[in-house]
C-alpha cells in the first residue's frame, strides 16, 4: 500500500494551490486587497442623459442659484447696513441666509458644470469633502430654526424681558452650538460612509455625493451605517421639531391673551413664516433620511433632497422677509438710497 501523502496535502493547503510556492503574508494580503478597493473617482449620473433636457436643467438651476445667493447675501447685508435690525431675530435670520448661501454652494456649482460636461466624475476626496460641508450645513440649519423658534418665543411670551432672555450671552452660544452639532454629526456620517469598500459600481445615482446613494454602491455590510444614519437624524429632528412645536404652543397661549388686531397679525406675521419655513425643510428631510434603508435611492428621492438642497434656500429669503414688516421697510430705505 502506497503511503499517504499528508504532509504535500497541507502544503498544497497553505499554498492555495501552487506547488511549492511560499504563502503570501498577512500584510502583502491586506495591502493587495486595499488596493484592490481603492477609489480614487465617483461618477455623478444626475437626472439624465438628454443633452437638450441637461441645458434646459442647467439654465432653471443656475437662475435659482443666482436667485438663492442674491436674496441671502442681500439680507445679510440688509440686516447688517441697518440699524433698525440689530436684533438677535434678524441676527438669527442673517446667519441663516449665510448658511443657506453655503448650503447651496456646496452642491449647485458642480451639478451645473456636470449638465454641460461629458466628464461627470468627483474625486474620492472632493465627493468626502461634499457630504461632509453638506451634512455640517443642512444639521446646523435644523439646530438654528429651533434657536430661531425659542427666540420667536422669548419676543412674543416675555416682550419686555426679551433683551435680557435674549442678550448676546445668550443668543451667541446658540448659534455657535447650532455650528459645532452640525459640524459633529457631519464627521460621524462622513468617517462613517467613507470608510466602507467601493469595489463593485463607481456611478452614484445622484447629483450630489448624498449618503443614501453611496451606501447603495458599497460592497461592505452597512447596517451599520444605515441604523446611524436613521438614529442620529431621527434624534435631530424629534429634538428640533420638538423644541419648534413648544415654542408655538407658548406663543399660541400669548395670542390668547392679545386683544388687539395689529398683535394678532404681527405675531401671526413671524410665526406663520417661521412655522412654514420648518415645515418644508424638515418634511424634505424626514421623507429623505428617516425611513428603511430597502426604500432609497430612487429618481423620487433624487428630485426631493435637490429640492431641499437647492430650491429651499431660494425660498427662505421669501419666506422670512416679505411677510416681515421691518425688512419689508429697510429694503425700501435700502432701495431709495441706492437710487431705485
Amino acid at each position: 500500500m502506497a503511503p499517504r501523502r499528508p504532509i504535500f496535502i497541507q502544503e498544497d493547503f497553505l499554498t492555495g494551490g501552487q506547488g511549492c510556492l511560499p504563502p503570501q503574508s498577512a500584510d502583502s494580503q491586506v495591502i493587495h486587497l486595499r488596493n484592490m478597493n481603492e477609489v480614487s473617482v465617483f461618477t455623478l449620473t444626475g437626472f439624465t442623459d438628454d443633452f437638450d433636457l441637461q441645458v434646459f436643467l442647467f439654465s432653471l438651476f443656475l437662475a435659482v442659484y443666482l436667485f438663492t445667493l442674491a436674496g441671502n447675501l442681500g439680507l445679510v447685508t440688509l440686516v447688517i447696513s441697518d440699524i433698525c435690525l440689530h436684533k438677535p431675530m434678524y441676527y438669527f435670520l442673517s446667519v441663516l441666509s449665510f448658511l443657506d448661501a453655503c448650503y447651496s454652494t456646496v452642491v449647485t456649482p458642480k451639478m451645473l458644470v456636470n449638465f454641460l460636461t461629458k466628464d461627470k466624475t468627483i474625486l474620492f476626496l472632493g465627493c468626502a469633502t461634499q457630504m461632509l460641508l453638506f451634512v455640517a450645513l443642512g444639521s446646523t440649519e435644523c439646530f438654528l430654526l429651533a434657536a430661531m423658534a425659542y427666540d420667536c418665543y422669548v419676543a412674543i411670551y416675555h416682550p419686555l424681558l426679551y433683551s435680557v432672555r435674549m442678550s448676546p450671552k445668550v443668543y451667541v452660544p446658540l448659534i455657535t452650538a447650532s455650528y459645532a452639532a452640525g459640524i459633529v454629526h457631519a464627521m460621524v456620517h462622513t468617517v462613517a460612509t467613507f470608510s466602507l469598500s467601493f469595489c463593485g459600481s463607481k456611478e452614484i445615482r445622484h447629483v450630489f455625493c448624498d449618503i443614501p446613494p453611496l451606501l447603495t454602491i458599497s460592497c461592505s455590510d452597512t447596517h451599520t451605517n444605515q441604523l446611524l444614519l436613521f438614529y442620529f437624524v431621527g434624534a435631530i429632528e424629534v429634538v428640533t421639531i420638538l423644541i419648534v412645536l413648544i415654542s408655538c404652543g407658548f406663543i399660541l397661549l400669548a395670542i390668547l391673551r392679545i386683544h388687539c388686531a395689529e398683535g394678532w397679525r404681527r405675531v401671526f406675521s413671524i410665526c406663520g413664516s417661521h412655522l412654514g419655513g420648518v415645515s418644508i425643510y424638515h418634511g424634505t428631510i424626514l421623507f429623505t433620511y428617516v425611513r428603511p434603508s430597502s426604500s432609497y435611492p430612487s429618481e423620487r428621492d433624487m428630485v426631493v433632497s435637490t429640492f431641499c438642497t437647492i430650491v429651499i434656500p431660494m425660498l427662505n429669503p421669501i419666506i422670512y422677509s416679505l411677510r416681515n414688516k421691518e425688512v419689508k421697510e429697510a429694503m425700501q430705505k435700502l432701495l431709495k438710497e441706492i437710487g431705485f
